[in-house]
């Protein structure tokens, strides 16, 4: 499958489609593709080949034939108009639009890396680390962090941050985080982000009466919506999610470690799915 960020330019989508296609069904032809875009065989193969350009009117078409929704139709629309610019500044525009649709870069946690989120306080001594800039001072650490941690817990989460490579040590002696995001999938690995996920969350239950509210910002909503609603909500909760890791990608000097915890779940299951 095709990663659309990966993608420069967007008749490379084109031909991966038509090439999947073909394997799916060897008598798979350009004719039966272009057909569906009101395009002829023929000046199809050329576009394919990128030597010449699909017409505008067609551009509607092949996004639905591709299932390209949201985020990647957007990303699609930049890499057309990219392409028939001759302006240089406009075309820099583009691209600085499509470099930011794109994802940040994330490690997958591997099983013998699940420890990592076996408790809340790990993953934050990870991220105090940042904001030391690698200085190491477990008594600082453990001071700050709250609610607090012992001494005994910082050093447990550096030994483990290193034994795993997820932080690696400077020839100054300082410490450096490997990766800046991480991510995991997998039946056990999702099993350990669910119970790092109740600790986050009774953290942020916690946080309501331990610190005031220019430090906080927790609120509810309760709303009724459809399918649709719902399923546009949740494709705008993965993409806050990731303008949220872009902007902290950007944090060139990082003062605190914060927690973000978004939940969003039914108090009334939709009809037909109680359990």
């Amino acid at each position: 499958m095709l990663n659309f960020v990966e993608v420069t330019d967007y008749r490379e989508f084109l031909k991966n489609y038509y090439e999947q296609r073909k394997k799916q069904m060897p008598l798979y032809s350009y004719r039966m593709m272009g057909s569906k875009l009101g395009l002829d065989a023929s000046y199809l193969y050329r576009v394919i080949q990128k030597k010449q350009h699909l017409p505008s009117h067609c551009i509607p078409a092949l996004k639905e034939m591709l299932g390209l929704t949201g985020r990647a139709a957007e990303y699609f629309d930049i890499l057309v108009a990219t392409s028939r610019t001759k302006n240089a500044d406009k075309k820099t525009e583009l691209v600085e639009k499509a470099l930011a649709l794109r994802d940040v870069e994330r490690r997958k946690i591997g099983d013998s890396e699940l420890r990592f989120l076996s408790q809340w306080w790990i993953p934050a001594v990870r991220a105090f680390l940042d904001v030391s800039e690698g200085k190491v001072n477990t008594r600082q650490i453990a001071e700050s962090i709250k609610p607090p941690i012992t001494e005994a817990q910082v050093e447990e989460a550096i030994e483990l941050l290193k034994e795993l490579g997820l932080v690696k040590r400077l020839s100054s002696g300082r410490l450096k985080l490997t990766d800046s995001h991480l991510t995991v999938s997998g039946p056990e690995k999702a099993k350990a982000v669910r119970a790092f996920q109740k600790q986050a969350l009774q953290l942020a239950s916690d946080a309501l009466e331990t610190f005031p509210v220019d430090q906080r910002d927790i609120s509810t909503l309760t709303v009724a919506v459809d399918s649709n609603c719902y399923e546009d909500l949740r494709e705008m909760l993965q993409e806050f999610r990731r303008l949220v890791q872009k902007r902290v990608e950007e944090s060139s000097s990082p003062d605190r470690v914060m927690q973000m915890s978004l939940a969003f779940y039914p108090v009334a299951p939709a009809k037909g799915k109680e359990k």
